[in-house]
């Protein structure tokens, strides 16, 4: 089992990122606990050419198990573990301000996620498709936004916490998440209008989302019937 190394310079930027681009001086060797180990003077900082979109992960990505992300890294930049199927625990420790987009999206055996307190922001598709996550906590977080299908497809996913720091939580973020029903998305301040009403409307959409599942549903139900008796009638001509 390999242990990979991203390191890369600072490139002018104040905060240290981790993404899924790669840079000049990546490098691997081998760690038989199964374990992408992080560290905080060796990382890769966001950006970069087009061409560099495969980070080093990409070749093996599907061998790791679990990531643990070490100080000095603020950010976790878009694709930092995009379609690692087999990862199952990710330890993100304080510091930690932001999840970019894709950061996790597609890990499928995904099912432990540890936020720290530092965390403001979750980035659209973060966690996207991790259909074994049942449960995200995010009560002891500062997040103030979540965007958009942020948790999409996440098809197991049963409960969720809001901290009352919550300002903004766009379009679709649960979108794809059959087990979650509105009264499991708990608020721990409930006297906290914004977070409120923001939690508010997502659920009176989410009860939408579903009665028109529903009644969708029985119009295809209905349509499939309708073929079948055309179906019979041409037969029987």
């Amino acid at each position: 089992m390999s242990k990979y190394v991203a390191s890369g310079s600072n490139d002018g930027h104040e905060s240290r990122e981790m993404s899924g681009k790669r840079g000049a001086g990546d490098e691997g060797d081998e760690n038989e606990e199964g374990i992408l180990d992080l560290l905080a003077t060796e990382m890769i900082v966001h950006g970069g050419n087009d061409m560099d979109y495969n980070y080093s992960l990409e070749e093996k990505r599907n061998l790791v198990t679990r990531v643990i992300f070490h100080l000095d890294i603020t950010n976790v930049g878009q694709r930092a573990c995009f379609y690692a199927v087999n990862l199952v625990v990710v330890d993100i420790p304080d510091g930690i301000k932001s999840i970019g987009r894709w950061a996790f999206s597609n890990c499928k055996s995904l099912t432990t996620v540890s936020l720290p307190r530092t965390l403001t922001f979750i980035v659209h598709q973060a966690f996207a498709g991790c259909s074994s996550l049942e449960n995200i906590d995010l009560l002891h977080t500062n997040l103030q936004v979540l965007e958009g299908s942020a948790f999409w497809g996440c098809s197991e996913l049963k409960s969720m916490t809001i901290p009352d720091s919550l300002q903004t939580l766009v379009a679709f973020v649960f979108h794809n998440c059959s087990k979650l029903v509105p009264s499991n998305i708990i608020v721990n301040d409930d006297d906290n209008d914004t977070t409120s009403k923001v939690v508010a409307h997502l659920r009176s959409k989410m009860q939408r989302e579903e009665a028109e599942r529903i009644a969708q549903e029985k119009n295809d139900a209905r349509a499939r019937r309708l073929q079948q008796r055309q179906a019979r009638r041409e037969k029987t001509k």
